[in-house]
Parts: structure tokens; C-alpha cells; sequence
């Protein structure tokens, strides 16, 4: 896995990445849609059009040239930021590319001293992720489920 993370780096976003990112967004997320009957290509470019604020944004690259998905770090708050969006085509996730750019939002949130907050599909295997990765489940509304990832508990055994 050190050499796969190796070739991974971050990427600026531009507003005219917005359909390409949508594409991965879909690919990344339409079978977990549709388990619970929840998909459809409208929704998913109404939902990324309301949060795609590129000055929060980054491409995840391999071989500094291939994005392979993307990731969204953003205030919410005074004392949280939101992890909007961690999406990785289709074929790159299980290999420990969503860990890394995990460990890259959590180190913004240590170095502003702020929790992250996330939400996922309830039916989503990034709830497992998510969990395995040290936040917290802080509860669930229809097919959403949010957990909190408390920059405090560093350190704690």
C-alpha cells in the first residue's frame, strides 16, 4: 500500500471539473443508491451543484495526472468541519486510497482544532469505513446516517 499512496496527491477543482465530477460522483455512488431505491442522475446533480464549492475541493490523483476521485473538506460551524464528499471511481476503492485521503482531512481538523463531521447512506458499506476509522455514530434520519469524528480523542487510549 506505501507504494500505491506514494503516487496519490491533491488537486485543486475548477468550476469546469463539474461533470467530470459528477460522473465519478455517480459511479461511485449509484449502487448503494439503489439499494435503497434512492437513485436518480437529477437528484445526484442537484445534490453536487448545492455543495460543489471548489475553493474546498480537491481532485484525488494517481501518477499525477488520473483522477480517481475527489474529496470535500469545509467549515461548518465554529468547532466542525464537513466532510462533504470522499468519492473514488469504481475499481480504486478497497485499496487504501480513501484512508489516505481520510488521514489528509483529519489532518486539516488537527491542525484547526476541529471535529469532522460526515454523513452516509444507511445502507453504504463507508458506514464501516467511517466506523474503522474512528468516528462516531451521532444518529440517523430516513436513509441518512451521521457520525463525528472528535479531534479531542486523539490520543486517548
Amino acid at each position: 500500500m506505501a507504494d500505491l499512496t506514494s503516487r496519490l496527491s491533491l488537486q485543486p477543482v475548477s468550476q469546469d471539473d463539474f461533470e467530470a465530477m459528477l460522473a465519478l460522483r455517480i459511479d461511485a455512488m449509484q449502487p448503494s443508491l439503489e439499494r435503497v431505491g434512492r437513485f436518480s442522475a437529477q437528484s445526484s446533480r442537484e445534490r453536487l451543484a448545492a455543495s460543489f464549492a471548489v475553493q474546498h475541493m480537491h481532485h484525488i490523483v494517481f501518477d499525477g495526472d488520473k483522477r480517481i476521485g475527489f474529496i470535500s473538506l469545509k467549515p461548518e460551524g465554529d468547532d466542525a468541519l464537513r466532510l462533504d464528499h470522499l468519492y473514488l471511481r469504481t475499481g480504486c476503492q478497497g485499496l487504501g486510497i480513501g484512508e489516505w485521503a481520510l488521514n489528509w482531512a483529519k489532518a486539516q481538523a488537527r491542525q484547526q482544532g476541529k471535529d469532522i463531521l460526515v454523513t452516509t447512506l444507511v445502507e453504504s458499506d463507508s458506514n464501516r469505513f467511517y466506523l474503522r476509522h474512528g468516528f462516531e455514530k451521532e444518529g440517523a434520519d430516513g436513509v441518512d446516517v451521521h457520525y463525528r469524528w472528535r479531534v479531542s480523542a486523539e490520543g486517548v487510549c
